[in-house]
């Protein structure tokens, strides 16, 4: 078998046998495939496609290429929950501790932010003493013991994808859906978790700009799930704005404690609560849709669910005060409120702008050794169908140095689009993606 046959097969259409993907991806994670290869590869893969046999077959490879979590000693359905990335989504950090309360295990695995999308991994160790880093006997361990654990991935998690990812970036073939699912599953799969509720967004500040292709992704991965035994099931959801109001690390983590106060947005908390009822009907412990809800519902208004998130910063050596005082997380030097400098209805707010600008302040990485800036972001004031006079605060802007302070003082006006009438509101949620539909 030769490398250059099978970039010949996919080339011109054919489907390659799990036997001729799995020689391609061993042999490229060894070194004895070049990049060279492996980038002619991708392109043909970008081109022709793969069927969902194919790309499960990929995907299971790929999960296998490293280390695997065997979380078969934690009691009950694990679901795991994934989000393809935006602005102000600090849904794990609110979700998590949501359902746990209510008997869902979740042990879960997150990443690092990259670009202007954020990383729940740095959202958590803005908080004082939080370990993201836990033996695997320890991370099964706690969630026997209090049905949580949140880290980082492990650097042998699906090493094939690590190489993979960085081969895409630089040879134009980020887009592939195939290549973007079977990336995203294999990770999933690889971290041991019976089930997956993934939230996949689409919009401006969103991988996926159209929701066209939002779809198409979010089917490819519910029947990789499938075909990988695994119930799976996705959301579309709209990144046409911030999700929230808080985009930075400290501060997102102050929106995720007032949202389970029962105090955050209604687009972040509605969307925390259809995720939420989706896991606890996946792990099997409501009977219904409508008692699902209930639960979720009282689990925020008793205050469980934010002493479950108590729990979890303590357990990982954090300082659970924050719950009561999130002055304890870092804090920016500088603040500065961006005022609307006119009248009318705000018509749209870029999240990519927001987003980028967020990164400039130090709260994002442009590349992944850049280190940032734990406190500072940008907080809105207002949101999209809001009126608004010239002198209403649109935004507050928190840094640590001055100059950065008034540069993005400069540019997050321009996320900021303003109309005469008041614009239709788009809904939170697009569509639900299921096995039965598919």
């Amino acid at each position: 078998m030769h490398a250059v046959d099978l970039i010949r097969k996919k080339r011109d259409g054919e489907r390659l046998s799990r036997t001729e993907l799995e020689f391609l991806i061993a042999g490229y994670v060894r070194g004895d495939i070049p990049d060279y290869q492996m980038a002619a590869w991708n392109m043909a893969v970008y081109f022709r496609g793969m069927d969902p046999e194919e790309i499960t077959d990929l995907t299971l490879i790929m999960a296998q290429s490293g280390d695997t979590l065997d979380l078969s000693a934690i009691r009950g359905i694990k679901v795991d929950k994934h989000s393809t990335g935006g602005v102000g989504d600090t849904t794990t950090l609110i979700v998590a501790p949501l359902v746990a309360s209510l008997g869902v295990p979740v042990a879960k695995m997150s990443g690092r932010g990259l670009g202007h999308t954020g990383g729940t991994v740095d959202k958590l160790e803005s908080i004082p003493g939080f370990q993201v880093s836990l033996e695997p006997e320890q991370f099964v361990s706690q969630v026997n013991r209090i049905g949580l654990s949140l880290v980082g991935q492990t650097g042998q998690l699906a090493p094939a994808d690590k190489l993979l990812y960085a081969l895409r970036d630089v040879t134009a073939t980020v887009e592939s859906i195939p290549l973007i699912a079977s990336s995203i599953m294999s990770k999933k799969i690889a971290a041991g978790a019976d089930g997956f509720v993934l939230d996949v967004k689409v919009g401006k500040g969103a991988f996926m700009k159209t929701e066209e292709d939002a779809v198409e992704l979010a089917k490819t991965m519910v029947q990789i799930g499938q075909l990988a035994g695994r119930d799976t099931m996705a959301l579309v959801t709209d990144m046409n704005q911030p999700l929230g109001r808080a985009i930075g690390n400290a501060l997102e983590v102050k929106e995720a404690i007032r949202t389970l106060r029962g105090e955050g947005p209604e687009r972040l908390t509605g969307l925390c609560i259809e995720l939420a009822v989706e896991m606890v009907l996946m792990a099997d412990i409501a009977s219904s849709r409508q008692e699902a809800r209930q639960s979720v519902l009282e689990s925020l208004r008793s205050g469980d669910a934010l002493h479950k998130l108590r729990e979890l910063i303590e357990a990982q050596g954090g300082d659970g005060r924050v719950v009561d005082d999130p002055s304890i997380l870092p804090q920016a030097s500088y603040t500065k409120d961006i005022l609307a400098g006119q009248s009318g209805y705000l018509q749209a707010i870029d999240p990519l702008i927001i987003g980028m600008v967020a990164m400039e302040l130090g709260a994002g990485r442009e590349h992944k050794d850049s280190v940032i800036d734990l406190a500072v972001g940008i907080e809105l004031q207002t949101e999209v169908g809001d009126y608004v006079h010239d002198q209403t605060v649109l935004a507050r802007i928190y840094a640590n140095d001055q100059s950065k302070l008034e540069q993005g003082a400069r540019q997050v006006l321009q996320a900021f689009q303003f109309s005469e009438s008041q614009p239709l509101l788009q809904p939170t949620i697009y569509r639900k993606i299921t096995a039965q539909e598919l």
